[in-house]
């Protein structure tokens, strides 16, 4: 009895240990197991989270490529509109309507003096034609049904023809200087909007600068951000003006040649149509 105790128990205390083995084994196993897949996870999360950063920089190197892009190849009129509201609309607005207003001056001045050229030489011959075949009122005729101020000159004196030469020059040069002043009106006014382009860019320069020393007072530092800043918005007023002058210049310069040449040639037509009323004064 004791021996067959004996043995069970020793039977026991194998199976025991056997199984306290196995679930050691088991337990490691396990443990490891679960190591790995952990280590296993942590390396796709790392590897995700720098995939996604990676990612992340491409996505933004792309888009900051993509502006630079986009600013190499920005149009010109997309170039001044940035400019025109990085400027300010205080200031840009007056130097846009001076561009405006002072452009339909110019306009206006270019068609008036293209309406205004007339080829002296062949309405000079029509007239002496006219003076010899029908007299003077087919020589006014003539005169009437064409335009151009040397036209209107050569009618306002064919008017006195019949009170003398004498009274023909005095009318001739008394509507020549009439029509003088209609040929040069509106040129003050380009002439003042020329000056006054730069000047508005000026006063926008200098109250962008106060504005700019103001923000360095309120930040308490000299900031290379806020100074160039603030001197970009006032430099901007000055430049739109300056280009604004500069057209405005340029078609001022060509009505004044204009007007120049319209004047000398009224000069030498009516010396020439004197010559042909004494020529043919009977």
């Amino acid at each position: 009895m004791k021996k067959l105790f004996a043995l069970m128990t020793m039977v026991a205390l194998m199976t025991f240990g056997v199984y306290n083995q196995s679930f050691a084994q088991k337990s490691g196993a396990d443990k490891k197991q679960d190591a790995t897949t952990s280590k296993v996870e942590t390396t796709k999360v790392a590897d995700t989270t720098a995939i996604d950063t990676t990612a992340d920089e491409k996505a933004a190197e792309s888009i900051a490529a993509e502006e630079d892009a986009a600013n190499q190849h920005e149009s010109f009129n997309q170039l001044l509109k940035r400019y025109f509201i990085e400027g300010g609309a205080q200031f840009m607005s007056f130097i846009l309507l001076a561009l405006i207003i002072g452009l339909a001056l110019v306009i206006e001045r270019i068609i008036y003096l293209n309406l205004a050229t007339t080829n002296t030489k062949k309405l000079l011959s029509k007239v002496e034609a006219s003076l010899q075949s029908g007299g003077v009122e087919s020589a006014k005729e003539i005169c009437r049904n064409t335009r151009g101020p040397v036209a209107s000159i050569f009618y306002q004196g064919l008017l006195k023809y019949d009170d003398g030469l004498e009274q023909v020059e005095k009318s001739i040069v008394s509507y020549g200087s009439v029509m003088m002043g209609q040929l040069e009106k509106g040129l003050s006014w380009i002439s003042l909007f020329i000056a006054l382009a730069p000047m508005l860019g000026f006063l926008g320069t200098v109250i962008g600068m106060i504005e700019a020393f103001d923000q360095i007072q309120q930040a308490g530092d000299i900031s290379p951000t806020i100074v160039a800043g603030g001197i970009k918005v006032a430099l901007l007023t000055t430049v739109f003006g300056l280009i604004v002058a500069m057209v405005l210049q340029i078609f001022y310069n060509y009505i004044v040649s204009k007007v120049d040449s319209l004047v000398n040639d009224m000069e030498d037509s009516s010396i020439n149509f004197m010559d042909v009323l004494a020529a043919n004064k009977k």
